[in-house]
Parts: C-alpha cells; sequence; structure tokens
C-alpha cells in the first residue's frame, strides 16, 4: 500500500512538471498561446477577417463565385468573425463548419448591430439618454442582449459613445449626446448591460466602443467627414468615454471612419497602439468599420489595397470588417518583412482571447438553442422594459396653462400628423431584427388609454415611396392636399394633437440634413391648424434635435417623444394622460436656429464674452447666442424649487448640498444637476461642465438634502500631453435643474 502510495505521488509530481493541455490549463492567456502555437500564418490572419452573410446557410453551399470563395474561406480557417447572420438555426450551421470542418475547429464570433434592441425595440440611444437613469440603461441593453444572446448572437456593435455638438449630423441618435460626462455614465451602463457580470453567461454578449475617435465632430455634420480637433478638445471631450467604457470592461473598440488631424482612424498608430493599447493598457481587439481599411484608399492615405493592409495592422486594427484586404495581403506583407509577424500573433491573440472569454471553445453552440430563442424574444419582460424605458425618455419641453395632463374621457380630440398613425417610423433607425410596422402608434395608444372621442386626419404627407435603411427618405416638398381636412377637422375639436417631426429613418447614419426644421410642409401644416385652434399638444418624433422657435412662441404644449420603439404609442399616451409625470431632460442643446449649430452649453468663454453696448464680442448680429432648450433641460407635471445650496471642501474635494423641494400638486422625479467652472487654469476651460447628477422621486410638498460628492478628479482636467492635472484655484460650483437655472457658489480651492 505504501509502494503504491509512493508510485502515485511520484506520478502526480510528473504530470505536474509537464506542460498542461489545453483541457488542463486553467489560464485563458495559457490557452490562447498553445492555440497559436498550432496556427499557421494563414490561420492567425484569418482570425483578423470578418465578413457579413454571404448567402442562405440552411441551404445548399455555393457552387460559384466570391459566396463560394468565402464558403471554402470559412472551412479553411480564414474568416474569425461573422456579422449579419441572424437566427440560431442560421449560425448553428455555420459555426459548424467553422468547427467541424476547418483545421483547428476554431469557433466564429457573431456580430449584429444590437443598439437599441434586437427584436423588441427600446428607444433610441439619444432618447434612453434623456431618461437621466442609469440603472434603466443598463437595464435596457441587458434586455437587449438577452433577445440578442437568444438569436444566436454574441457580439453587439455599441454602444456608440461618440460626443456630438452638431444636430445636422444624423449619428446623434445613436449616442448619448453632447456632453461628456454624461457620456462616461451611459457608456459604463451600456456595457454592463450588454456583457452582464460574467461574459461567459449565454444571456451576455460582447460590447463595443465605438467610434474610436472623432467620428462626432465631423466638419459641418456630414457623415464620414474630416475631424479637425486641438489636443484640448481631443483628451477633455472626445476619448473620456472610451476610457469610460474601457474601465466598465468593454471587450472590443471600433475604429471610425474620419480621419482626424490628416491621418484616417483606422491607420492612426497615435490612437491605437500609442493611447489605447499603450497608455490604457486595453487587452481586448478593434475591428474597423465596415470597409474602412479599404477606404484609407479615397482618403488619399494609402495607395493600394496592399498599402491599407499594411498601415492598418501596424495601427493596431486588429479586425477587417468586409475589405478582404486582410487575406489578400497580410501574408505577403509579413514575409517580405513590411508588417512584423508579432503584430499579427498580438492582433489574433485579442481576438482568440475574447471567443474564449465568451465560452465559446467550451461550447460553440451554447448560443444556439431553438427553444431559449423562443422563449426570450418578444416575451412579456421585453415589452414591459420597453415601455419602462420609453416612459423615462420623454421630455416635457412646454405645458403653459397645465394643459396636461389630459382628461380620458369628454374630450372631443382631433389627431393630426402622418406620423401619428405611423407604426414603423417610432422604431427608429438601428432598428435590430424587429419587423417593421409593429410600433404601437400614437393614435393606437390614445385609443386604448381613454374613452375620449378621437378624429383623424394625417394632414400632408410627410413621406412617400419605399422606407429603406440604404436609402434617404422621400420628403414629400410637392403635395400639401390634406391640409384643409386637418384644419376642419381642428376647428371642432377641444383640443389638437399633432404629432410631427422625422421619420424614423430620416435620423441615423448617413442621415445628416443641412436644414433641421419640420420637414416638408408639417410647418405649414401647423401654422394653419394654429389659426383656427390654438389648444395644441405638439408630439414631436425625432432623432435629432430640431430647430424650433416658430413653435416654441406660438405653441403652449410641447412633448418632446424622440423615436421611443416597439411601445412608443402607449407611452406617449400614458405620459399625456398623466398615468406617468414625465421626467426625462435634455441630452442635447436644442437651437433656435440651425445656423446656430454646432451649440452646446460648455462652450469656452473666449476673450470678448460679452455682451457690451458696441458691437465687438462674440455674438450673431441677427440671432441671440443662447439656445431654445438648454441641455439638462425638462419640465414635470409638478414644480421643483431649489434652495440652501452649500459648499464644503471634504478629504478628497467638494460636498455639494441643496435643499430640493417639491412645491407642485403632483409626484415626480427631477434630476439634479451639478456642474463647475474652474475659473482660470493654465489650459482655458469651459463656462459650465457637468460633473454629478441624481435623479430622485418626492411626493407633492416634500423637501430633501441632496449631496452630490465631488473629488479632486472631478476638478481636473487633461492638458495638451494628455495628462489629468488638477491646479488649486477658484471654482464656482452650480446645481439646478438644467444647465442654464442654476444655483451659484465660489469656493477657493487649495
Amino acid at each position: 500500500m505504501q509502494r503504491q502510495y509512493a508510485f502515485f505521488i511520484l506520478l502526480l509530481s510528473i504530470l505536474i512538471s509537464c506542460k498542461p493541455t489545453m483541457s488542463q490549463m486553467s489560464s485563458i492567456d495559457d490557452k490562447v498561446d498553445q492555440l497559436l502555437q498550432k496556427m499557421t500564418l494563414e490561420e492567425k490572419i484569418g482570425q483578423m477577417n470578418q465578413y457579413s452573410s454571404f448567402y442562405d446557410i440552411t441551404g445548399p453551399a455555393p457552387k460559384d463565385g466570391s459566396a463560394k470563395t468565402r464558403y471554402d474561406q470559412v472551412k479553411s480557417g480564414q474568416v474569425g468573425s461573422m456579422l449579419n447572420v441572424l437566427g440560431t438555426e442560421q449560425i448553428r450551421k455555420l459555426q459548424q463548419i467553422a468547427v467541424e470542418e476547418s483545421r483547428l475547429g476554431i469557433p466564429l464570433i457573431f456580430g449584429y448591430d444590437v443598439i437599441h434592441g434586437y427584436k423588441t425595440l427600446t428607444p433610441i440611444p439619444l432618447a434612453e439618454t434623456a431618461s437621466w437613469d442609469l440603472e434603466a440603461i443598463e437595464m435596457s441593453a441587458r434586455n437587449a442582449a438577452k433577445e440578442a444572446a437568444a438569436a444566436g448572437i454574441n457580439w453587439t456593435f455599441a454602444p456608440m459613445v461618440d460626443i456630438s455638438r452638431d444636430a445636422r449630423w444624423g449619428r446623434v441618435m445613436e449616442g448619448a449626446g453632447e456632453d461628456t460626462y454624461l457620456g462616461c455614465r451611459v457608456a459604463e451602463a451600456r456595457v454592463r448591460g450588454f456583457q452582464g457580470d460574467d461574459l461567459n453567461s449565454t444571456s451576455s454578449i460582447a460590447a463595443t466602443a465605438k467610434h474610436f475617435a472623432g467620428y462626432g465632430f465631423a466638419e459641418s455634420g456630414k457623415d464620414y467627414n474630416t475631424a479637425d480637433v486641438g489636443l484640448s478638445t481631443l483628451y477633455n471631450v472626445i476619448l473620456p468615454p472610451f476610457k469610460a467604457a474601457m474601465d466598465a470592461g468593454v471587450r472590443t473598440f471600433m475604429n471610425s471612419f474620419n480621419e482626424l488631424n490628416g491621418i484616417p482612424a483606422t491607420g492612426d498608430v497615435f490612437l491605437q497602439r500609442d493611447i489605447l493599447k499603450g497608455e490604457w493598457g486595453f487587452d481586448g481587439f478593434v475591428v474597423s468599420d465596415w470597409g474602412s481599411i479599404t477606404e484609407m484608399q479615397d482618403h488619399g492615405y494609402a495607395a493600394n489595397g496592399r498599402e491599407a493592409s499594411k498601415l492598418a495592422a501596424i495601427a493596431g486594427s486588429d479586425m477587417d470588417m468586409e475589405s478582404s484586404l486582410y487575406v489578400e495581403h497580410l501574408k505577403d506583407l509579413v514575409e517580405s518583412g513590411d508588417v512584423d509577424e508579432t503584430l499579427i500573433n498580438d492582433a489574433a491573440r485579442r481576438i482568440l482571447k475574447v471567443k474564449y472569454e465568451l465560452g465559446l471553445f467550451d461550447d460553440p453552440y451554447k448560443y444556439c438553442d431553438a427553444s431559449r430563442e423562443k422563449s426570450i424574444i418578444g416575451n412579456d419582460e421585453m415589452l414591459a422594459g420597453s415601455l419602462e424605458m420609453a416612459l423615462k425618455s420623454i421630455v416635457l419641453l412646454k405645458n403653459e396653462n397645465g394643459v396636461l395632463p389630459l382628461a380620458k374621457s369628454g374630450k372631443n380630440i382631433a389627431v393630426i400628423g402622418q406620423l401619428a398613425n405611423d407604426k414603423n417610423s417610432p422604431l427608429g433607425n438601428w432598428r435590430g431584427h424587429v419587423d417593421a410596422n409593429t410600433a404601437i402608434s400614437v393614435l393606437e395608444g390614445l385609443q386604448s388609454h381613454s374613452t375620449n372621442t378621437y378624429t383623424y386626419e394625417q394632414g400632408v404627407k410627410l413621406f412617400d415611396g419605399e422606407e429603406s435603411f440604404i436609402r434617404h427618405i422621400n420628403v414629400n416638398t410637392t403635395d400639401d392636399s390634406g391640409i384643409d381636412e386637418a384644419v376642419a377637422a381642428a376647428k371642432g375639436s377641444d383640443v389638437v394633437i399633432m404629432v410631427l417631426g422625422e421619420h424614423g429613418y430620416m435620423s441615423g447614419e448617413g442621415r445628416s440634413r443641412a436644414n433641421i426644421n419640420l420637414p416638408g410642409f408639417q410647418q405649414e401644416l401647423l401654422e394653419r391648424v394654429h389659426s383656427v385652434n390654438e389648444n395644441i399638444i405638439l408630439v414631436l418624433m425625432n432623432g435629432r434635435p430640431l430647430a424650433l422657435d416658430w413653435a416654441d412662441k406660438n405653441i403652449n404644449t410641447i412633448v418632446e417623444a424622440w423615436h421611443l420603439g416597439s411601445r412608443s404609442g402607449d407611452a406617449i399616451a400614458q405620459v399625456l394622460f398623466g398615468d406617468y409625470n414625465p421626467s426625462g431632460k435634455l441630452p442635447v442643446t436644442f437651437p433656435r436656429d440651425v445656423n446656430q449649430v454646432p451649440l452646446y452649453y460648455n462652450y469656452k468663454n473666449t476673450g470678448r464674452p460679452g455682451p457690451i453696448e458696441m458691437v465687438f464680442w462674440s455674438h450673431y448680429s441677427d440671432q441671440s447666442n443662447d439656445p431654445l432648450y438648454p441641455f439638462g433641460y425638462g419640465l414635470s407635471y409638478t414644480t421643483f424649487e431649489y434652495s440652501n445650496l452649500n459648499v464644503a471642501e471634504s478629504s478628497d474635494g467638494l460636498r455639494v448640498s441643496v435643499t430640493l423641494s417639491n412645491t407642485g400638486k403632483y409626484t415626480g422625479e427631477e434630476v439634479v444637476q451639478c456642474y463647475i467652472r474652474d475659473k482660470f487654469a493654465s489650459v482655458t476651460r469651459p463656462v459650465k461642465e457637468l460633473k454629478g447628477f441624481k435623479k430622485l422621486g418626492l411626493e407633492a410638498g416634500e423637501s430633501q438634502e441632496v449631496v452630490i460628492n465631488l473629488s479632486k478628479a472631478d476638478l481636473s482636467f487633461y492638458n495638451n500631453q494628455g495628462k489629468l492635472i488638477f491646479e488649486p484655484g477658484e471654482f464656482e460650483i452650480m446645481v439646478g435643474g438644467n444647465s442654464a437655472d442654476v444655483l451659484v457658489e465660489t469656493i477657493e480651492m487649495k
């Protein structure tokens, strides 16, 4: 017995001293390193190659053409990822080709643009940000991840964390607005929501922080355009949300279409190698945006596809989305010595690591459960979550004379506008895999939540023809018929609800607008109806700030309803009838006129801030500098009063306290916002910067002390070398319900 025990100990020690097998290793890094040792150069490059779905996988294999080439590449391990493959059946069959027919059986990672839902849509991200409710935003992303994962997806190209100050830019709908601090907090919430507590869970998907970097600063608001910003703006405004997303654990980054200071972001060593992977220590991988590697030729930065591949690989773009250039050129570039193979190893290692973290090597088909797909997608939990998020996203812009909330009975109400009876537009852009025309329309919501008498008139057509993700919406600018019928309906009604704005496809990628007024004949329709009945409730559907100066001057009640997703009409009706007291606050500034943009609250003071009697100060001669509605603005059916602002030094910074009182008749929620101004610094600072906020509810007549703690990091800024510095001196601390209406205290910090 003793001899047997001694032999067992000897055998165990020998086994421990041996190099462990892949199944025995506990470290993902070790597993990746061992797999890399087995891979050929072509297979490593294959991991860096991503294709969009190229054939019906449930049908016969392609026999010729580009689809046949890509099919064979999957079999030979030359594809690392697929996007736009949807449903567990399709994904399982394609995964089988990669896992069961390739030499090493490395699983694919399947990506998709899960931006504000997969099958059940929540509000567009800009609208969700208007909730200022980080827990709700996280839960919204969590539900989106559950649905997408149930359909076989394990990677989303979200969140978009680009800061943008230009309402003309179409993709403002996809981000968190104009403010860096709010953008950081929303980025963290959405990353946590998508990825959950455990990336290995079948309800979690890998998130992507995009677009790195400067995409939201495209000149003149035109998508894909040049961005040209200084280092102070880069470090203090653009980069922090990306850093926040990384610190929250985001596993992938996507670079951007734009050039920044003369270099396309896809080929920018400074952004990807020096900052992201160097200074920040990011250990996930970077994917290009669609075809952005080949587009470096159009930028005038690369002479041909071979050079574009070289520049992108050296810069740190780990995966090529859809251009095929890496599989065409990288092997030759390595063998010729133009690209060091260590860069290929690094890129493949990063991609494989994320696949291991997702658990795809343990079970390549873990996301391919058809029964889970059927039980989760579109279930009651998803629909309830969509409604809750939509309610929180609505912003009340005006409510003079207390028209809202409306009575649920006894009213003759005219409902006017094509968007009022539209079940497709409220879904917004980037609508995942949702079926068209499945949103609850405003008219349906009104009718199901009350017993009032409704008369519906379309008025003028806003749009006509095909609605398509890849084409511009055809806005009607020739046919103004229908106005007379709408005017007649309004004339005999107690109340008019007009639903105006943009079609859901009028914002989003490639949807920049030179004019951000009400498109088509809607302004004429609004004015004609107003001439016969001033008791108008204007409900806005839009994916960006609109120029609403006339409406603000003439319409007493305005509700910003964005594009709210699947339960849009229910949410709008519940707010209009007072079942839900609106609490949203604007995450973007609304201009009076398009010629004011880019317009944002945290501007610099300049050397001539004014106003003065002479003309020599920074202003327009024909328009106010002030916005129509400032950042952070939003009303409630109740009223709130701020008092007793107190600012005191704490061990790490400042303790800011204020008394918030509900002085109205309704229970309501308020977002208490804290801004700072560093009055004198080695790099000039904005006149205001959001540095903290709290959302809380109060009963009518209730008061509560609200405390916001600011650390020295909150009072710091990045210098032009990218270093976070704190400079003692005089600070203004401002607290209020929006960026314009605040209480102010000044304190000297040492």
